[in-house]
């Protein structure tokens, strides 16, 4: 029997080449494809697909609220994202509500196909500069219990700030506004009781 595979994606170019790409294997059937997490919500449940390739940045519920919701009702179906986004709050909140895979779109198409294999049997497949950051995050969450006390968007600018990124660079780098990171960063000094960025970085990471 060949892996049934779902897809949720809002750009029409994209669903297009991604269901062109795994219709055209013998090894997977594809369909339906959704272009919100809401219709899927209501849809997928009674269709059961093994894999359901899905991007995060959705119009309405984002992809992975929509997998917080699914995932509840399709516990037996795989949730692979696959999107442009990178940062470590999307990942880790992705993995949270029940991905089982992170890759993104710009994976090379016999890739992806094996991404969708590996997950059907039972992988996890990332990127491997995605799996490495998740490697990275728990290994300091278990050398610093410091870090715990911080958000994944926290620990994320704390990280820039350690390599010595100004407020409005690390505004850009994160589509936020200056005003969000000082906010963040007055959250990081309250959480860690320090009063400074030195103070905050030599906490955590152990520098002056």
């Amino acid at each position: 029997m060949p892996i049934h595979v779902a897809i949720i994606e809002d750009e029409k170019a994209i669903s297009d080449y991604l269901c062109d790409l795994i219709g055209s294997n013998s090894d997977f059937s594809c369909g339906p494809v959704f272009d919100n997490a809401e219709d899927a919500i209501d849809k997928l449940p009674e269709l059961g697909p093994d894999v359901v390739l899905t991007d995060i940045h959705l119009p309405g519920k984002s992809g992975i609220d929509c997998i917080r919701v699914l995932k509840a009702q399709c516990p037996a179906t795989h949730f692979l994202i696959c999107t442009s986004y990178e940062d470590p709050e999307n990942v880790f909140n992705a993995l949270k509500a029940g991905a089982t895979g992170y890759i993104t779109k710009t994976l090379e198409p016999q890739k992806l196909l094996d991404a969708i294999r590996d997950i059907y049997n039972g992988g996890s497949p990332m990127n491997s500069h995605i799996a490495r950051m998740v490697v990275n995050y728990f290994g300091r969450q278990d050398s610093n219990p410091e870090l715990k006390k911080l958000s994944i968007r926290e620990r994320e600018i704390l990280d820039t700030l350690s390599k010595g990124y100004r407020y409005k660079e690390i505004a850009d780098m994160f589509c936020l506004s200056t005003e969000t990171v000082r906010t963040h960063i007055r959250n990081i000094y309250s959480k860690l009781q320090v009063n400074s960025r030195t103070e905050a970085l030599n906490k955590v990471y152990n520098r002056p």
